[in-house]
Protein backbone atom coordinates (compact mmCIF):
# COMPACT_ATOMS: atom_id res chain seq x y z
CA UNK A 1 0.00 0.00 0.00
CA UNK A 2 2.82 2.55 1.14
CA UNK A 3 4.29 1.62 -2.17
CA UNK A 4 1.47 2.46 -4.42
CA UNK A 5 1.25 5.69 -2.69
CA UNK A 6 4.75 6.68 -3.18
CA UNK A 7 4.31 5.89 -6.99
CA UNK A 8 1.38 8.25 -7.45
CA UNK A 9 2.97 10.98 -5.35
CA UNK A 10 6.05 10.79 -7.86
CA UNK A 11 3.93 10.40 -11.01
CA UNK A 12 2.19 13.62 -9.87
CA UNK A 13 5.41 15.32 -9.45
CA UNK A 14 6.40 14.71 -13.00
CA UNK A 15 3.73 15.49 -14.35
CA UNK A 16 3.39 19.01 -12.50
CA UNK A 17 7.27 18.71 -13.65
CA UNK A 18 6.23 18.52 -17.07
CA UNK A 19 3.83 21.64 -17.15
CA UNK A 20 6.52 24.00 -15.57
CA UNK A 21 8.61 22.89 -18.44
CA UNK A 22 6.32 23.29 -20.83
CA UNK A 23 5.25 26.98 -19.82
CA UNK A 24 8.54 27.99 -19.38
CA UNK A 25 9.52 26.76 -23.13
CA UNK A 26 6.58 28.73 -24.33
CA UNK A 27 7.95 32.03 -23.30
CA UNK A 28 10.90 31.65 -25.14
CA UNK A 29 11.66 33.38 -28.51
CA UNK A 30 11.93 30.93 -31.29
CA UNK A 31 16.26 31.95 -31.69
CA UNK A 32 16.27 30.44 -27.58
CA UNK A 33 14.06 27.72 -28.26
CA UNK A 34 16.56 26.69 -31.31
CA UNK A 35 19.46 26.87 -28.97
CA UNK A 36 17.82 25.63 -25.88
CA UNK A 37 16.77 22.35 -28.46
CA UNK A 38 20.43 21.60 -29.07
CA UNK A 39 21.78 22.15 -25.35
CA UNK A 40 19.18 19.57 -24.27
CA UNK A 41 20.84 17.08 -26.23
CA UNK A 42 23.65 17.72 -24.00
CA UNK A 43 21.94 17.14 -21.04
CA UNK A 44 20.85 20.64 -20.06
CA UNK A 45 17.28 21.27 -18.99
CA UNK A 46 15.06 24.97 -19.33
CA UNK A 47 15.36 25.65 -15.12
CA UNK A 48 14.37 29.98 -15.40
CA UNK A 49 13.89 32.83 -17.69
CA UNK A 50 14.84 36.09 -16.37
CA UNK A 51 13.11 39.29 -17.53
CA UNK A 52 15.16 42.49 -18.36
CA UNK A 53 15.14 45.66 -20.03
CA UNK A 54 17.39 43.71 -23.31
CA UNK A 55 14.49 41.35 -23.17
CA UNK A 56 14.28 37.09 -21.31
CA UNK A 57 17.45 35.56 -20.86
CA UNK A 58 16.78 31.86 -20.46
CA UNK A 59 18.72 29.87 -17.91
CA UNK A 60 19.45 25.85 -18.50
CA UNK A 61 21.05 23.56 -16.35
CA UNK A 62 22.87 20.36 -16.40
CA UNK A 63 24.77 18.66 -14.06
CA UNK A 64 25.08 21.93 -11.13
CA UNK A 65 26.61 23.68 -14.28
CA UNK A 66 24.46 26.72 -15.97
CA UNK A 67 24.52 27.95 -19.42
CA UNK A 68 22.57 31.19 -21.03
CA UNK A 69 20.55 32.00 -23.58
CA UNK A 70 19.74 35.27 -24.53
CA UNK A 71 16.77 36.61 -26.65
CA UNK A 72 18.62 36.54 -29.46
CA UNK A 73 19.60 32.87 -29.13
CA UNK A 74 23.26 33.59 -28.28
CA UNK A 75 24.17 30.51 -25.81
CA UNK A 76 26.92 31.15 -23.11
CA UNK A 77 27.88 27.88 -21.49
CA UNK A 78 30.43 30.44 -18.92
CA UNK A 79 27.95 33.28 -17.37
CA UNK A 80 28.92 34.98 -14.62
CA UNK A 81 25.27 34.25 -12.55
CA UNK A 82 24.93 32.63 -9.50
CA UNK A 83 22.49 30.27 -9.07
CA UNK A 84 20.76 30.12 -5.60
CA UNK A 85 19.48 26.53 -4.35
Amino acid sequence: MQATVQREVLLERRQQNNIVAETLWNKLSLAQKFAASSLTQFGYDLTYIRNSNTGNLAILLCNGNAATISSEGEINTSPDIVIRD
